[in-house]
């Protein structure tokens, strides 16, 4: 699969050429679906990080094997970091932010790379055409 750097972001090129529409139908921001999904914030500290969420969803769907999947959640960390470190350089609240950030980044990390939920997401993912 090739990959490409976006905005300092890095996806799959099937999604960066989807269509914001085809992207929505695939993607759901940061959780799981449902009333789960709703108590995992989207942002970390005041940053928007539904990019990288996104992304990771997509990862998965696109995903099929346990390699692909760890790809998935290490590109996931790497992309919620270039999100930190981007509003770290614009602002100062950014800069203020970034560790505290960083730490929670790593949490987020952490719980879809190891609990047995997020292998199920993996395994149960499909992209909507």
């Amino acid at each position: 699969m090739d990959y490409e750097k976006r905005g300092g972001l890095l996806a799959s090129k099937h999604y960066w050429e989807a269509t914001e529409l085809r992207r929505s139908l695939n993607c759901n921001g940061c959780g799981t679906e449902g009333w789960k999904g709703a108590l995992v914030p989207d942002t970390i500290w005041g940053l928007d990080v539904n990019p990288a969420c996104n992304i990771h969803d997509w990862d998965y769907a696109e995903g099929t094997t346990p390699d692909q999947k760890n790809a998935a959640d290490f590109r996931f960390q790497k992309n919620m970091i270039a999100l930190i470190r981007q509003s770290a350089k614009r602002s100062w609240t950014g800069w203020v932010l970034k560790i505290p950030r960083e730490y929670r980044a790593f949490t987020y990390y952490v719980a879809v790379s190891e609990s047995d939920a997020s292998v199920n997401a993996f395994k149960d993912a499909e992209l909507v055409p």
